[in-house]
Formats: structure tokens, sequence, C-alpha cells
């Protein structure tokens, strides 16, 4: 593979608006990208050379998903910086800027299949190519209470996984045109069986609970996708990055950290750079292990499938 690198209650999730203003940066690294729920616009965006391998972090104005963005600029990508906020989001941008890589801000919030499908959408019309796609953003336990998304799911669920599986499947063309590529899905070794007859969790809820159900998920649309697409030069694979990083979600639970965000980049990259394991992997931090069994139970991955392409209406 031709890599970059050489080295509420009960309640509706509030916060945002239905729109979301652009505006444009003094530099003319990249763009801010307005979203409704239809359509996207770019102003002055930076666009990758000819040849030049892309790569797109979700969740990428803070904490890992920010540290592996830089070292993807660095490393020569293309870079596509993804979060809810602007203001960090170009931030990093200009930060990338300013060390000669290439760097463009997309806004979307993924508690909104719709913010995510214009995400999407936006992709697919401003890139040929998809060299590398990490999912990285998520949710975490804290608050331990039941929030509902917009599209009226439990929160964490739609957040961590839903969302996800849905770029992952409106993005695939341009990842299977790049290959060889790479798909890193973030997840965590909280990891909790999915109950198929309460995937939103209304009874007996907590946010550890809901947190290790979507994370769980994540592993296991991984070996799926891994199966799909053997043989067409795509690796996908899942990791425990580090455990306890100091990070917001991290802090929000009131939890001391024991772990570098360093370290949690660091078994990022060895999953975009290493060819020394098979499709399919799930890691803990720079080690293969094992996830919890209900990963390896083709029967409920078939059963996790078919309930999130209903859900987002992603086949």
């Amino acid at each position: 593979m031709n890599r970059p690198m050489t080295y509420q209650t009960e309640r509706r999730a509030v916060g945002r608006s239905t729109t979301h203003i652009a505006f444009a940066c003094a530099a003319s690294l990249a763009a801010i990208l307005a979203f409704g729920h239809s359509e996207a616009r770019a102003q002055a965006p930076a666009t990758p050379a000819a040849g030049q391998q892309v790569a797109l972090v979700t969740g990428s104005t803070s904490g890992l998903g920010r540290e592996v963005a830089l070292r993807l600029a660095a490393g020569g990508a293309h870079v596509i910086v993804h979060g809810r906020s602007a203001e960090r989001g170009m931030e990093v941008v200009a930060e990338i800027g300013r060390a000669g890589g290439s760097a463009r801000f997309y806004q979307a919030d993924f508690a909104s299949f719709a913010d995510t499908r214009a995400f999407g959408e936006a992709i697919l019309r401003d890139y040929e190519r998809l060299d590398i796609l990490v999912n990285n953003a998520g949710f975490g336990s804290a608050p331990n209470e039941r929030l509902v998304s917009e599209d009226g799911h439990e929160f964490r669920f739609q957040v961590n996984y839903l969302s996800h599986f849905m770029l992952t499947r409106m993005l695939m063309p341009r990842v299977l045109n790049s290959a060889p590529s790479r798909i890193v899905n973030v997840s965590s070794l909280a990891q909790t069986p999915i109950d198929f007859d309460d995937v939103m969790i209304q009874q007996d809820f907590s946010g550890g609970r809901a947190y290790a159900q979507s994370k769980l998920a994540q592993v296991m649309h991984s070996i799926d996708l891994a199966e799909e697409l053997a043989g067409t030069g795509v690796v996908v694979s899942s990791l425990h990055p580090a455990t306890y990083m100091p990070t917001g979600m991290v802090r929000r639970a009131g939890v001391e950290p024991r772990s570098t965000i360093d370290e949690g980049a660091n078994a990022v990259m060895q999953l975009i750079l290493s060819d020394a394991f098979d499709s399919g992997a799930f890691f803990r931090g720079m080690e293969e292990g094992r996830a919890n069994a209900q990963a390896y139970d083709a029967a409920a991955r078939a059963r996790l499938k078919a309930l999130s392409e209903e859900l987002t209406g992603i086949r």
C-alpha cells in the first residue's frame, strides 16, 4: 500500500440548530461547509494534489482524532477534518496548513442522519478518492441518562455506530476506487452484547451499557466489512486505542487518565500503516486481541446489519 507516512431523563439532544452557519477563514487553506438537511457548500476549498492520498478522520477537532489527523497530514495526506465545532475544525486546518500540509473542514452532527447524509454527499461530490477512513467520532458513557437522537434513536448507538455505518456505506465507492485502502473503526474494550429485543435500551438503561453496545457494534461491522471486501484491497480493522486517554469523553466521566493520546494515536497509525495483520482484526492497543464473543457470531452480525440497513436506509 502506498501509505502517507513513513514512521433526557430521556430527551432530545439539544445544543444544535437545524442549520449551521458557514463563515470564511482568512487563510486560503480550507473552507467551512454550511450544512442544511439537503446540501453542503464550500468556500475557497483546499483540494488534494494529483496523486495525493486522501484521509478522512471523523471527530478530528480534538483529542485522539485531532492527533491522528495531524499525523496523517504530516505524512503527506490531504486530510478531511470533521466535527461539530467550526471554530475547532478550522484551528486544526490552520495548524496543518502552518506545517505545510493540506486539509479541509466539514461540519456535521452525527446525532442527525440528515447531517450525516449531507456530509457523505459532500465528500462524494468533492473527492474522487478516499484512501483512509478513520471512524473515530463518539460520545461516551457520561452523563448517565438516556438521550435520544434527532432521529429518535438511542443517542450513543446512533452517534457512535449507526451514523458511521451510514457514512462508510455511502463512501464505499471512493474507498474501493482508491484500493489498496484502509478503514479503521475506533472502538473500545468496553463491549456489551446487543439485546436485539431492546436495541435502544428502553429497559435497564445505563450510559455505560449504551456506550459499550455501540462499541461492540463497531467491531461487528468491521468483521462484516472485512468479509464482504475480501480480495478488493480494502483492509478493515477495529481497535481499543488506549485506556482512559485525557480526552473530553474521559473528563466528562470523571475518570483519571491512564494513558496518553500519543499512545492511542500510535495504535491507530499502526492499523493504517502495517501489513502485519489480517483484515477484520481487532486490536487492544498495539497488540491483536479478541473482542466480545458476540462479534464472532455470524447470526448476530447478520441481525445487526439488517437492522442498520433498515434504520439508516442504506443498503
